[in-house]
């Protein structure tokens, strides 16, 4: 049975605005002995599967630094302190595109690399979404909205069209969720 590995000691390393690097010293339950670990400590994420009454997603393009491209995606971005999921999807969504909807939702969440970072990406379904607000780009960010058939985002996947694997994952929540195989969540 593999059990987890007690921590002996945490030493921050830096602070880089959306994330801050630490190290831990941790033993091996198998060997004994200790080695030390790296770790990004992030606040949480929301991803938006922001739904129109007529089946489409509301999409946005941004260039994306780390990959140095143009990328497909849905809406999303950091939580705030003390903030849910829905009212974080509720608030990127507006900022981010000027959409606004109904019956927003916990449809899951994920740990985005659990080897190395320590927080959690959930995806939240607002339904019935339409454009009622001019955007609210953060200084950091051009987007671009786009509303694409609800229909083709699989073979946009397959064709490799959208390739953020945050974005796949609740593209994949979304797809089990039509299918009647994923309830949403409520979360505490």
């Amino acid at each position: 049975m593999i059990k987890p590995w007690p921590k002996t000691g945490s030493t921050p390393l830096g602070d880089y605005r959306v994330f801050k690097l630490r190290s831990d010293r941790r033993i091996s339950p198998r060997t004994g002995k200790e080695h030390d670990f790296f770790v990004l400590d992030s606040a949480n994420w929301v991803n938006i599967i922001a739904l129109t009454s007529d089946g489409q997603l509301v999409m946005i393009e941004q260039f994306r630094h780390g990959s140095e491209r143009v990328e497909l995606e849905i809406p999303g971005g950091l939580m705030d302190a003390g903030e849910s999921p829905v009212a974080a999807a509720v608030r990127e969504l507006r900022e981010e595109t000027g959409y606004e909807g109904e019956n927003a939702r916990v449809l899951g969440q994920i740990s985005p690399n659990p080897a190395i970072m320590s927080n959690t990406c959930f995806t939240v379904l607002v339904e019935n979404c339409r454009g009622t607000h001019p955007v609210e780009f953060d200084s950091g960010e051009d987007l671009l909205t786009r509303l694409v058939p609800a229909d083709e985002v699989t073979r946009l996947v397959a064709d490799g069209k959208i390739g953020h694997c945050l974005v796949v994952v609740a593209l994949f929540y979304f797809e089990l969720w039509r299918r009647g195989l994923k309830q949403t969540e409520t979360l505490p």
